[in-house]
């Protein structure tokens, strides 16, 4: 394709998002030049690494918070604090978990837009485990230990469920900086689901053995999210940062070079 064509392709994408989003009685799309990254369980904040080089040669201001994974309210503020750091719009980004942080925080005035990757996106009040329970169960849930009240992956599940797509080399490094979590916070709720007010995008990962790709589809759709689909394992931004950090550019209302 070339730059012109999908330069159209683009702006049409742009409109159509707009139209939708006033559909839904959503905020219009407006351009951010700053990008937040929350992570997920199992990880920690480096996880964004391979996708932020792309967006700062773009010129954005990027910053990666480091998520407590205590409980779900220091999670949130931990964002906030960040969030109040910048100097104008921000896209939002989440990955699994941290979807409950980007929906709960996501409120913020200078959050413009809200990305998520392959992540949860819970409703207000909403019970996520019921919600996912209903979908069936993905492999990495039974790799779960927990040493008293902290919680990892095993190293099989992690190379095997959590990391399937990526070098085992590469994903037995990601495997030793795992970041424990505690019990607590799998037992929070949010009680604001800014999807509902704010432009959202969702991206897919259609190997993901840690949240069942229809789950995702159907928190997607729900959303009214610009979707797409990645054929990849739960860490799509690690395999594909690519292509997640073009979703992010397109949700910061950044077109291509």
């Amino acid at each position: 394709m070339n730059r012109r064509v999908f330069s159209s392709t683009l702006a049409a994408a742009a409109i159509a998002a707009a139209t939708s989003a006033r559909a839904q009685g959503k905020a219009p799309l407006v351009r951010a030049d700053n990008v937040v990254f929350v992570h997920g369980l199992f990880a920690d904040g480096s996880c964004w690494t391979e996708v932020i080089p792309h967006l700062q040669a773009r010129g954005l201001n990027v910053t990666s918070v480091q998520n407590p994974l205590t409980t779900l309210p220091d999670a949130v503020a931990s964002a906030v604090r960040v969030l109040d750091r910048q100097p104008g719009p921000t896209v939002l980004v989440g990955h699994s978990f941290s979807g409950m942080i980007v929906t709960e925080a996501g409120v913020h005035p200078k959050v413009s837009s809200l990305v998520y990757v392959a992540a949860r996106a819970p409703d207000a009040g909403e019970d996520y485990t019921k919600l996912a329970s209903t979908f069936p169960t993905p492999p990495a849930t039974a790799g779960i230990v927990f040493d008293g009240e902290e919680g990892r992956l095993t190293e099989e599940a992690f190379l095997r469920d959590f990391a399937g797509d990526l070098p085992r080399e590469k994903a037995k490094v990601l495997y030793a900086v795992q970041e424990p979590f505690y019990k607590a916070l799998l037992t929070g709720k949010t009680t604001n689901a800014a999807w509902r007010s704010k432009p959202s995008f969702y991206s897919v990962s259609t190997e993901d053995r840690t949240i069942n790709p229809d789950l995702e589809r159907f928190m997607a759709k729900r959303m009214g999210a610009k979707t797409i689909e990645v054929k990849a394992s739960h860490l799509s931004m690690i395999s594909h940062p690519a292509t997640i950090a073009e979703l992010i550019l397109e949700a910061a209302g950044h077109g291509r070079a």
